[in-house]
């Protein structure tokens, strides 16, 4: 199996689709309640929902890897996206920065290389 998709909450379409474009992704569907886009590299989507439900809570995290994170995070930083998080080097080898779009969806921008698929601490399990 692929995954085909990741579908985010949208409180305001039109305000988050134009921060998904900031960040350099392609839209490719562009309806009232629904946007999907493409990523800039790879073969992976992902996609908006309206809701109107303001109180919603999305414990979701959604990453979004790019070799040249330093790079991409300057480039929006410039653009006027608030970084809530600098580049990191975390415990578990993956340096990731954070930024929230305008209905309040966790993104992360990381790099990790090799250790995104294969940690030290790597296992093979299948039942």
């Amino acid at each position: 199996m692929n995954l085909n998709q990741v579908t985010l909450p949208a409180i305001d379409m039109e305000e988050t689709a134009a921060f998904y474009r900031k960040l350099g992704f392609l839209q490719i569907v562009d309806t009232t309640h629904y946007a999907r886009f493409e990523c800039p590299e790879g073969d992976a989507t992902f996609s908006l929902s309206l809701t109107e439900d303001r109180h919603q809570v999305n414990p979701t995290t959604i990453y979004f890897e790019t070799e040249s994170l330093e790079e991409k995070v300057n480039q929006i930083s410039a653009l006027g996206i608030d970084i809530a998080q600098p580049p990191t080097a975390e415990r578990y080898l993956w340096t990731e920065a954070i930024v929230y779009d305008p209905s309040g969806n966790k993104i992360k921008l990381y790099w990790a290389g090799d250790n995104r698929k294969n940690p030290p601490w790597r296992v093979e399990r299948r039942d």
